[in-house]
């Protein structure tokens, strides 16, 4: 494989004088590597778009935008933002499916200093209340979804004022978007501190509270600069070892970005557009994920790359109507917030003529990615998730804080530019996870002598439902709640679609009854639909518990059979 001429590459791109020159700044009191010639804030990117004003931008359904009308309606909701008393600093949010408005609202707050609270669509009432009353919004953005969701639970929005999208009746005393994007003006002439809040993203907590990440400008700037360092890293070493090398002088290809996971996350927004919006791409956007429709965009749109969690590629592939679609411009498939089965990344390289395999591995707490690897590497070491990235420092330690030498398994922790102010009004959590500007990803890894990281383990009581994460913790918190619970333990089951599902294991109280149903039906009152158990057995004795008292998750998940579950 091509390992020498990738460490002759990396060195060269990221030398005294080069395009990703790495340089240390200090931020909070820590010192942290970060990109010389990253743009300050995300307000200095969005501007720099302005170049392609004729180019088509978002795509839905069969609404088309070009950059210079997304330049436009950008404008106007920062003007309208700060005409009703919206000032840097402060924050709103979005509670709405990936609609083109989705990323205007958002490239208009951040481009003006005022954060985003990016709303789990998914959430029922209670869990959107505390969301916004943990960040406390000005003005909530919502689709019709979100506000028959409101109307139906009053009090949810607190004092945010609503501002109404895809609806057609605007409810009484909200505004209605055609108001929003009439404004008009130029952008606000604003100066935007790197270290600010540029969103807020919402993580499942184990106390059953979400964790609001506080992902900064200087974050989010140091992720796409990670991304595009990635792709041109991985592409010269591959040109120089097998002699194809690409002209300088030939012209980029403009990218066609298939998004189909939600802008809520950092996969699709930090990542995807982005990545697509920095290049003057095109990004197409989904109701909801549909493999069938996928294909059709695919070859109706000349897409490029998809993004998405690993579930999506194999669906792709796999379709029985693949044949039958032109997806020759695919150049890249796989994605992220997942881990690529290693027969996946073999299937793609196989199936797809013109594109290659590619993931990445990050997580919120990071503004994206921490890893990457395509191509070659990736057929190559498909069980890896790749290098971290040049901004990183990396460790992998033992339970004790002590670093461990290379091959031998232990906690990732990193350190660099694009790690997260904090978690919202959580110190606690905040110190527990973040020590000298140390992230403690809570994931068991080993690095092998070319610098390559493989996830062996989790160490957080956590399941990884197609690129959700779900807290244990929480789920047991929303079961618990039911009256006819005596003890409950959930953990995740193996799932070829979605890599990971909710399952649980149930005792109820003497003299109770309760169905799986109607356990099902308790938690989706409580809980966004993804937390709710997919598989639940219903036992008659107690659980197994070690000699501290904690139940052994491992000896139930061997022992349970899924014929078993109801």
């Amino acid at each position: 494989m091509h390992y020498a001429e990738l460490n002759k590459a990396w060195a060269e791109l990221t030398q005294p004088g080069a395009p990703f020159e790495i340089t240390t700044v200090e931020v909070a009191g820590v010192p942290v590597r970060a990109f010389l010639n990253a743009p300050p804030t995300i307000r200095e990117l969005w501007l720099s778009t302005a170049a392609f004003a004729d180019r088509e931008y978002l795509i839905y359904e069969d609404e088309r935008m070009t950059y210079g009308e997304a330049h436009r309606q950008v404008a106007s909701i920062a003007n309208w933002l700060i005409a009703n008393g919206v000032v840097p600093g402060e924050r709103i949010a979005i509670a709405m499916r990936n609609y083109p408005e989705w990323l205007l609202i958002y490239w208009a707050a951040t481009s003006i200093g005022i954060a985003v609270v990016g709303v789990n669509a998914w959430w029922t009432a209670a869990e959107m209340a505390y969301g916004f009353a943990d960040s406390n919004p000005k003005i909530v953005f919502a689709d019709g979804e979100r506000v028959a969701r409101f109307l139906e639970q009053p009090g949810v929005l607190g004092d945010a004022r609503l501002v109404a999208t895809r609806i057609d009746t605007v409810p009484l005393g909200a505004v209605a978007w055609s108001e929003v994007i009439a404004t008009g003006g130029a952008l606000p002439e604003i100066a935007v501190d790197p270290d600010a809040d540029a969103c807020i993203f919402y993580t499942s907590g184990t106390t059953g509270f979400p964790k609001g990440a506080q992902l900064t400008h200087r974050g989010c700037i140091n992720n796409l600069m990670n991304m595009s360092f990635a792709g041109q890293a991985q592409g010269l070493a591959t040109q120089r070892a097998t002699g194809l090398i690409v002209d300088p002088a030939a012209p980029v290809p403009i990218p066609h970005t298939l998004l189909t996971t939600p802008l809520f996350h950092v996969t699709a927004n930090n990542c995807g557009a982005y990545a697509t919006t920095a290049g003057g791409g095109k990004l197409v956007l989904m109701y909801k994920w549909e493999p069938g429709l996928a294909l059709r965009l695919i070859a109706a749109e000349k897409i490029s790359s998809m993004s998405g969690v690993p579930v999506m590629a194999r669906e792709i592939v796999n379709h029985p109507d693949f044949a039958d679609h032109d997806t020759s411009s695919l150049l890249t498939l796989a994605g992220g917030g997942a881990q690529v089965p290693p027969d996946l990344v073999a299937k793609i390289d196989k199936t797809v003529a013109t594109a290659r395999p590619g993931t990445g591995y990050g997580m919120t707490e990071t503004c994206g990615i921490i890893t990457s690897i395509s191509g070659d590497f990736f057929v190559d070491k498909p069980d890896s998730c790749g290098r971290a990235m040049p901004t990183f420092e990396t460790k992998v330690i033992d339970d004790e804080g002590n670093t461990l030498p290379d091959g031998q398994p232990g906690e990732l922790v990193v350190r660099g530019a694009s790690v997260i102010k904090g978690y919202l009004n959580r110190p606690d959590a905040t110190a527990d996870t973040i020590r000298d500007g140390w992230l403690r990803t809570g994931d068991v890894a080993r690095l092998d002598e070319e610098g390559f990281i493989f996830i062996v383990d989790r160490k957080k009581d956590m399941v990884l439902r197609g690129g959700e994460n779900v807290y244990c913790a929480e789920v047991e918190g929303t079961i618990y709640r039911h009256a006819a619970i005596a003890e409950c333990c959930v953990f995740g089951v193996p799932d070829d679609r979605l890599g990971e599902e909710v399952g649980v294991a149930v005792v109820l109280r003497a003299g109770q009854e309760l169905s799986a149903e109607a356990l099902r039906a308790h938690c989706a009152t409580l809980a966004a639909k993804h937390k709710v158990p997919r598989y639940i057995w219903m036992l008659h004795e107690a659980l197994p518990r070690n000699a501290s008292g904690k139940f052994l998750k491992r000896d139930l998940r061997e022992r349970l059979k899924l014929e078993d579950a109801a």
